[in-house]
């Protein structure tokens, strides 16, 4: 399927997929609508970390307005409510903390949208086979995290992405490769259960080995928050809690480890503001370009763009008018 077709609740499908492969997103539903307008209630989109889109929720005029808004709570990580359309017509008593974005479309129609970021559940691996690190994956799970427990011959670098927290509870069966494998893979975070002591030898090992000092100097070892004298189970407990907090910090997040993006010779177009409805958007040949006096303006539709070419001095500013 076409994914820029997708609608409704395939979209819903594709954003529970995306939340399992671990993708970060935005998803817009299209809550009410005043017609006539080309979105409908129960329509959605996603947008992706990286600007994919998925699904539709309106035409023209809705939809920069409504991917600008997601775009941004991908960032923020912040939900907002979005009443597209002439506020006036509700007689300024809008909900408190709904955002108006004005759009003067032909259809004259309305639409209120619902933003909300998704952010994955983390991705736990617990490398042992002990009572302990059983018990660790299923805390995991009763918190809704993604949580796996495999032994140290099943794992896999393969099964590590930027946003795996890898616990490393071989405990003497292997530490040494599985945590070596680990930190090349470039997880989000490593930790080793293990005493003090024989973590300072597995990692003083790995280094006189060659290992990146870099990847090793990330390894919490021992992992945990220092509880005493506990039981093993009790040991989940303790580095389940650790990691609870560290994700409540943002220490979880995905290692940036690509280098700096370098600078394009060709700066970004800045946004403009259409000067017929006020509305905001990104100068391209789409942008129904219309040139007066050597300045090029910009608009949200043609509806725009012909009012705009049969009066200009109605939307242009006094000092700037023909």
């Amino acid at each position: 399927m076409d994914e820029n077709a997708a609608d409704g609740w395939d979209v819903v499908a594709r954003a529970q997929e995306l939340s399992r492969q671990g993708e970060e997103f935005a998803l817009a539903t299209v809550v009410w609508r005043s017609g006539p307008s080309s979105g409908h209630q129960g329509s959605r989109m996603i947008v992706t970390a990286d600007g994919r889109q998925i699904g539709w929720i309106g035409g023209a005029c809705a939809e920069p307005a409504v991917v600008r808004a997601m775009q941004q709570a991908v960032v923020d990580r912040t939900p907002r409510l979005l009443l597209l359309g002439d506020a006036a017509k509700f007689g300024g008593s809008l909900p408190e903390g709904m955002a108006t974005v004005p759009i003067s479309c032909a259809s004259d129609g309305a639409l209120q949208v619902y933003v909300e970021p998704v952010v994955p559940a983390p991705h736990l691996l617990v490398v042992g086979r002990s009572p302990m690190a059983h018990t660790l994956g299923g805390l995991a799970d009763v918190l809704g995290w993604r949580a796996e427990v495999v032994d140290a011959e099943a794992f896999s670098a393969e099964a590590v992405t930027a946003r795996t927290v890898v616990v490393v509870a071989t405990q003497g069966h292997g530490d040494e490769d599985v945590l070596e494998q680990a930190v090349l893979a470039r997880p989000a975070f490593v930790g080793l259960v293990a005493s003090r002591r024989r973590g300072e030898t597995v990692v003083g090992y790995l280094a006189d080995k060659g290992v990146d000092a870099g990847l090793l100097g990330a390894v919490r070892s021992p992992v945990g928050l220092d509880l005493g004298r506990t039981t093993h189970r009790e040991i989940a407990v303790a580095v389940l809690a650790e990691l609870v907090a560290l994700r409540a910090s943002g220490a979880l997040e995905p290692q940036r480890t690509e280098a700096p993006a370098v600078a394009d010779p060709v700066p970004a177009t800045a946004d403009v503001v259409d000067p017929v409805c006020g509305m905001t958007v990104r100068p391209s040949p789409a942008a129904f370009p219309y040139e007066l006096d050597g300045t090029t303006h910009h608009f949200c539709c043609a509806g725009c763009r012909t009012a705009f070419s049969k009066a200009p001095n109605d939307y242009l500013p006094e000092g700037s008018r023909c």
